[in-house]
């Protein structure tokens, strides 16, 4: 299984994709699309759009996971997040992505065993679960990473207890 990880951001939003096969996680690539702060917010969107659906078209993931947005105390912050990941989300759609969201909290214990994980301690799970030789950068990308892993895992989770289930059944 091929997942897209995106970490949404308006000036930079994070993309890895992994490859999951029989119970390990290899990163395939990983990049940030930025975007800058002159350029109208439509514009921004549509970079974030385009980029996205390229990584897409040359990866072909089967399946895309973004993070949800964390709503701090900087709500002006979370509503261009919100744009972003909404420009993600599109990009997605059009490429006929099934598409998983999860939660800060759900993505640091996917990686690091523990909600409270810092950013740290995600960066350097990340690299040993993806037996990278550095720690991918920008961390826009090593969250990205991190949401893809997260993904790949609960995947696999679901299909193990499916394949239980049906020999229950059987």
């Amino acid at each position: 299984m091929i997942v897209v990880g995106i970490d949404p951001g308006l000036a930079n939003t994070g993309w890895g994709v992994v490859e999951e096969r029989g119970g390990v996680c290899r990163a395939r690539a990983y990049g940030c699309v930025s975007t800058p702060a002159s350029d109208p917010v439509n514009v921004r969107l549509g970079t974030i759009f385009r980029e996205l659906s390229r990584v897409v078209e040359r990866y072909g993931p089967d399946s895309m996971a973004v993070e949800e947005i964390f709503f701090g105390r900087n709500s002006r912050s979370a509503i261009w997040t919100a744009h972003a990941r909404g420009a993600a989300l599109v990009a997605g759609s059009e490429h006929g992505l099934e598409v998983g969201e999860y939660t800060p909290m759900q993505i640091k214990q996917a990686v690091c065993g523990t909600g409270a994980a810092d950013k740290e301690q995600v960066t350097y799970m990340t690299r040993r679960i993806l037996a990278l030789d550095h720690d991918p950068r920008p961390d826009h990308a090593a969250d990205a990473l991190a949401v893809a892993v997260c993904h790949a895992n609960r995947a696999r989770t679901l299909g193990l207890a499916a394949a239980a289930r049906d020999r229950e059944a059987s």
